[in-house]
C-alpha cells in the first residue's frame, strides 16, 4: 500500500504538469504570440521528451533506484514549467523538451517498484490503481489549474503546479531506503540506453502489445490536449465550464482503470480487453467531434466521459501486462521500451489533431481520424 501511495502520487503531479499548459493554452498563447491550436505541437515536443528518458530509463533504474529516479522526473516537470512560464518561445520549447524528461521515466519506475510487491492475481487491479494517478492529475488540471489560470494569471498557475511538484519530490524522500535497495545487480541487465527498446522488439508478445498502444495513446493525448480549447472555442463554453467538463472526463477514466484492472485479473484477458476498449474509445471520439454549441450541458458531460472512460483507462491493463511479459528482474526496462513506442502516438497524434484542425478548420474531422487509430490498434490487440 505505501509503494502504491507514493507512486500514485507522483504519477499524479507529473501528470498535472503536462496537462498544465494545456489547460492554459487559450490564455497563454496571445501572450507567446501562437495560435491556441499549436498546443498540440508543444504536447508533441514534451513526448519527444518522454521517448528519450523512458527508452534509457532501464540503465538509470538499476544504478540509481526507482524512487530516486521519481524524485528527478518531478523536479524535471518543474523547471519545465517554470521555464515555459517565462513566456519566451524558446524558453517555452525547452520547457515542453524537460517536461517531457521527467514525464517519460516516471511509469518505468513505478513499475519497477510495483511490481516487485504485488502477487500475480492482483497485478492488472494494483496496476490500474498506480495509472489513475494520469487521470487524478487531468482532474487536477481542469479543476484546480483552470480557477488558478484566472485568478493567478497562466504564469502563477503555471508555477504553482511547478512549486507542487518540488514538494511532492522532498515529501516522499524517507521512503528511499525501502524502495531504492538491491537495483546494482540488475544494472548490466539493463544497462545501454536502448536497451529496453531492444528487449520489446525482440519478443513478439511485448512489440505487439506496445504497436497497438501507439494508437490508444494518439487518442487519449489529443483527447486531453484538445478538448479544453475545442469547447471554449466551438462549443463557446466557458473556461471555468470546460475544465469542468474535462474533470469529470478524467473522472471517468479514473472509475475505468479501477474497474478495467479487476476485469482483467477476473473475467476477460488483458489483450482481449484492450480489443474492446479500442473499438469503444473510436466510437467516443466521433461523438466528442460533433458537439456544438446546441448541445445540452449535460450532454457534453456525458458523451465526453465515455471517452474519458475508455480512452484514458487502458493503461493500466496494458502496463502490468508489459511487466507480467518482462523477464525477472527487467519489468522497468521492459516498461521503459514499451512506452517509448507508445509515446510515439502520443508524439505523432496532437501534432496530427493541430494540423488537421489548422489545414481544415474541422475539429469533427480531426476526432474521426483519431477514433480511426483507436479502432486499428484495438483490433490489432484482440488478434495479438
Amino acid at each position: 500500500m505505501l509503494a502504491l501511495l507514493a507512486t500514485l502520487a507522483i504519477q499524479a503531479l507529473a501528470s498535472m504538469a503536462v496537462l498544465t499548459p494545456p489547460v492554459l493554452a487559450g490564455l497563454a498563447a496571445p501572450a507567446i504570440g501562437v495560435t491556441s491550436e499549436r498546443v498540440g505541437i508543444f504536447t508533441a515536443i514534451v513526448y519527444v521528451g518522454a521517448i528519450v528518458s523512458s527508452a534509457g530509463s532501464g540503465s538509470l533504474l538499476a544504478r540509481t533506484g526507482p524512487l530516486r529516479i521519481s524524485q528527478w522526473c518531478l523536479i524535471a516537470c518543474a523547471i519545465g514549467l517554470t521555464a515555459a512560464a517565462s513566456g519566451e518561445f524558446a524558453l517555452v520549447i525547452f520547457g515542453a523538451f524537460a517536461m517531457g524528461l521527467g514525464y517519460g521515466a516516471v511509469t518505468p519506475a513505478s513499475s519497477h517498484i510495483l511490481i516487485r510487491q504485488t502477487p500475480p492475481h492482483r497485478r492488472a487491479f494494483m496496476f490500474s490503481l498506480k495509472q489513475t494517478g494520469v487521470p487524478v492529475g487531468g482532474v487536477l488540471a481542469g479543476s484546480v489549474v483552470a480557477p488558478l489560470g484566472l485568478a493567478l494569471g497562466w504564469q502563477g498557475s503555471a508555477l504553482t503546479v511547478a512549486i507542487a511538484c518540488v514538494l511532492v519530490a522532498f515529501a516522499v524522500e524517507p521512503l528511499r531506503p525501502r524502495f531504492d535497495r538491491g537495483e546494482e545487480k540488475a544494472a548490466s541487465a539493463a544497462a545501454g540506453l536502448l536497451a529496453g527498446i531492444r528487449l520489446v522488439l525482440g519478443m513478439p508478445s511485448l512489440r505487439r502489445l506496445a504497436l497497438s498502444s501507439m494508437s490508444f495513446s494518439a487518442t487519449q493525448l489529443s483527447f486531453a490536449t484538445f478538448l479544453v480549447t475545442f469547447l471554449t472555442e466551438r462549443a463557446q463554453l466557458s473556461l471555468v465550464t470546460a475544465g469542468a467538463v474535462m474533470a469529470v472526463a478524467q473522472g471517468g477514466g479514473i472509475l475505468g482503470r479501477i474497474v478495467l484492472g479487476w476485469i482483467a485479473d477476473r473475467l476477460l484477458p488483458p489483450r482481449r480487453l484492450l480489443g474492446v476498449l479500442g473499438v469503444s474509445m473510436a466510437g467516443a471520439a466521433i461523438a466528442t467531434g460533433l458537439i456544438t454549441a446546441s448541445w445540452p450541458l449535460a450532454a457534453v458531460f456525458a458523451v465526453t466521459a465515455i471517452l474519458g472512460a475508455t480512452g484514458v483507462s487502458w493503461n493500466g491493463v496494458y502496463l502490468a501486462e508489459i511487466a507480467a511479459l518482462a523477464p525477472a528482474g527487467m519489468a522497468g526496462a521492459a516498461t521503459g521500451g514499451a512506452l517509448s513506442i507508445t509515446f510515439l502516438g502520443i508524439v505523432l497524434g496532437p501534432a496530427l489533431f493541430s494540423a488537421v484542425v489548422s489545414l481544415s478548420g474541422s475539429y469533427a474531422l480531426a476526432f474521426a481520424i483519431v477514433a480511426g487509430t483507436a479502432f486499428a490498434g484495438g483490433v490489432g490487440a484482440w488478434r495479438a
